[in-house]
């Protein structure tokens, strides 16, 4: 049985960002709009960082089972390492999505929209087959499309709707730096694991790119919301806010343009995601005035 802190390692904390940062900029733009409902955006939060948790585990059975974590650079994952069996990993993973879906339930019963079932069916669909399934998509290149969307364009705007109950245009425009940024996590993901992934059979958009093109793509994942920001302050000058975070994206950009690989990588990781979790504060708070 792995211990409590392998299972908080498995989760792998340092990808939350990626669903603390959507749901704060679609409260952001709530609160601008004089609508904000808190219980309500607390629910949105804790439905992403369920979904975010689940596809952890999902991808750490998936692999684990698959043997592509067998030779691994980044964090520990609990079936690779076998400090978990497959099944208390894969149930896990379902208790996750289990958890998301009954909270996501409450807030489609609120606001009455049960298209939101359709939403949510999809996204616990995306969380699974991204390494689950006979035919996952993340081995064939389309995993920073599916968090570009999920994380990115669905959370935001339906943090934004289930408290609004209509979708003003600034949630669609403000959806499209966060779901940048949860790219950009998992580029630098792939890009450490490329040399690993490719021989595996798991091809990923690092291992279609290529080294060089992926670290171009990774720098633009981080420095388009910028410019978007400041497109975006044409109308909420305010969103300005989120360009004082512009040096924290220096360090990470430098690394991997200078060609940092391997565990060198799992800093940058970090860096990332302490980018992404700064712009998205400020960028929501910019949002709110």
């Amino acid at each position: 049985m792995a211990t409590p802190s392998q299972w908080i390692a498995g989760a792998r904390p340092r990808t939350l960002p990626a669903a603390v940062v959507p749901v704060a900029v679609g409260t952001g733009v709530a609160i601008g709009y004089e609508g904000a409902v808190w219980w309500r955006a607390l629910l949105a939060l804790f439905v992403a960082l369920a979904l975010q948790v689940g596809v952890n585990y999902a991808n750490d059975y998936s692999d684990g089972v698959r043997g592509t974590d067998d030779e691994r650079v980044g964090p520990m994952r609990l079936v690779g390492s076998g400090a978990a069996s497959p099944r208390q990993v894969l149930i896990a993973a379902f208790g996750c999505f289990l958890a998301a879906a009954v909270a996501g339930l409450v807030l489609v019963v609120v606001t009455g929209a049960w298209w939101l079932l359709l939403v949510g069916a999809a996204s616990i669909a995306a969380a699974w087959f991204y390494t689950g399934g006979r035919a996952p998509y993340g081995y064939r290149a389309l995993g920073e499309i599916s968090v570009f969307v999920f994380f990115g364009l669905v959370a935001v705007a339906g943090t934004t709707f289930v408290q609004l109950e209509y979708l003003p245009w600034p949630a669609v425009a403000a959806a499209v730096p966060a779901g940048l940024l949860a790219c950009a996590l998992l580029v630098v993901n792939n890009l450490r694991d490329i040399v690993t992934d490719g021989p595996s059979g798991k091809r990923t958009m690092a291992v279609v790119l290529g080294d060089s093109r992926t670290r171009v793509l990774y720098t633009l994942c981080l420095t388009l919301p910028l410019v978007i920001a400041l497109l975006l302050a044409l109308w909420h000058p305010f969103a300005a806010l989120a360009v004082l975070t512009a040096p924290l994206a220096l360090i990470p950009v430098k690394a991997v343009r200078e060609g940092a690989t391997g565990p060198a990588l799992i800093a940058t990781l970090q860096q990332t995601g302490r980018f992404q979790l700064l712009f998205g504060l400020l960028f929501a708070i910019g949002l709110a005035i």
